[in-house]
């Protein structure tokens, strides 16, 4: 017993001897501004392997180009606008130069009420702006099966928005995307690699007129 008391201690000092600190976030790399990407599974990544969701292809797109910014990903899968409006803390705390807003496809699969949507779009992009962040909002549509008089309200959605608040719209989010093979999952609807690396680059004309070098 004493043996493996002596044994222990033995491990316990060597462990604290070489143990390595964690090294604390540089302060350059603290003080890079923030841009949020703020949505759901088409943001998040459903179905693609880390380092593969749009965000990810967006900071790659803007090192490129000489642009130092952090880009968070903060999708949720199956997350409504609602949940988007439970979020905004989450969102505020960081701080953003800019969010990118994408919410309210699962809110038009699910049939939520037009009317809801647009009052969580509203306090998102009016929470966003007074906290002082730029915001840019894409819009998606949905399939037609959902009957041409639901789809144009739900698409006005974002144009009202967008209108209401002077911020630079993304109407469709998958334009050009769906000509693509292999730019879209079985499911038809959240993106591949390939897919992914197309959102980042719909998102440029409108992001990079509000970044600084």
């Amino acid at each position: 017993m004493l043996r493996r008391l002596v044994l222990a201690a033995a491990l316990l000092f060597t462990i604290h001897l070489y143990a390595v600190p964690a090294r604390p976030v540089p302060a350059a790399a603290r003080n890079v501004p923030v841009i949020d990407c703020f949505g759901d599974s088409i943001t998040a990544g459903y179905g693609l392997a880390p380092g593969e969701a749009w965000p990810d292809d967006l900071e790659a797109d803007l090192d490129q180009r000489g642009y130092h910014y952090r880009v968070v990903n903060s999708g949720i899968s199956g997350n409504t606008s609602k949940d988007g409006v439970d979020r905004l803390q989450d969102v505020l705390r960081l701080h953003p130069a800019v969010v990118i807003v994408e919410f309210g496809g699962n809110d038009g699969l699910r049939g939520v009420p037009i009317a809801d949507t647009r009052r969580n779009l509203d306090t998102i992009v009016a929470t966003l702006l007074h906290a002082g962040s730029k915001v840019i909002l894409a819009g998606i549509t949905l399939p037609p099966n959902y009957g041409a008089d639901y789809i144009h309200q739900f698409d006005e959605t974002y144009r009202l928005a967008a209108a209401k608040f002077h911020v630079p719209l993304l109407p469709e989010l998958y334009e050009h995307v769906y000509a693509v093979p292999g730019a879209v999952q079985e499911d038809g609807i959240h993106p591949t690699a390939r897919g992914a690396q197309l959102l980042a680059e719909n998102f440029l004309p409108l992001l990079l007129p509000l970044l600084h070098k």
